[in-house]
Formats: structure tokens, sequence, C-alpha cells
């Protein structure tokens, strides 16, 4: 999948042990989530802000399981 002139790179974990984990993939405009089961549904896009502060949160487990 292109984003622009770029190819995107889609990651996901070294930990994901199935295909069902989420990848992510760093675009022109921010970053780009994805349901690996469903590589060609929908994603979510982040920006660069959002994306940080998604990480920051993630990191100080503030989120729901």
């Amino acid at each position: 999948m292109m984003d622009g002139r770029h190819e995107l790179i889609w990651r996901k974990s070294r930990a994901c042990a199935t295909n069902a984990c989420v990848e992510v993939a760093w675009s022109e405009t921010g970053i780009l989530v994805r349901d690996s089961k469903n590589p060609d549904g929908q994603r979510l896009a982040f920006g660069p802000e959002e994306w940080s502060a998604f990480i920051a949160a993630l990191r100080r487990a503030e989120l729901d399981s």
C-alpha cells in the first residue's frame, strides 16, 4: 500500500505470536494503525502529537485493557 509517493511499512510487536494483533505504519502525515486480521479494513490515523500522547498514556498504564 502506498502513502503518497512512499510504500507503507507495517510493523507489529515481536510479542505477537498470532495474526491477531494491531500493526502500525508511519505515513507522510502521521501514524496509522490497523487490525492484522483485516489489513484492507479501516485504519485509525494519529497525528504525531496525538500518537505521542497515546504512547505516554500506555506507558503510564492509564488506559483500560
